[in-house]
């Protein structure tokens, strides 16, 4: 029998409504990105690499919108 580990969310501090999105960091080092007005539905997963391409870009402003 196998054990399924549960991702444990978090999600921002600058979350208001609740129409957030979650990431869990699964014990491979992937990150799960899910909408928490729909948990249900399966996550986005990336690659620890992805992810951390992905967060340098947003803190380097590569997203901004001008």
């Amino acid at each position: 029998m196998s054990v399924q580990i549960v991702p444990s969310y978090r999600r921002s501090s600058f979350c208001g409504a609740g129409s957030c999105v979650e990431v869990a960091v699964l014990p491979n080092g992937d990150v799960d990105l899910r909408d928490s007005k729909k948990p249900v539905l399966p996550p986005h997963r990336f690659t620890a690499q992805e992810w951390s391409d992905f967060v340098l870009g947003v803190k380097a402003g590569e997203f901004d919108f001008g």
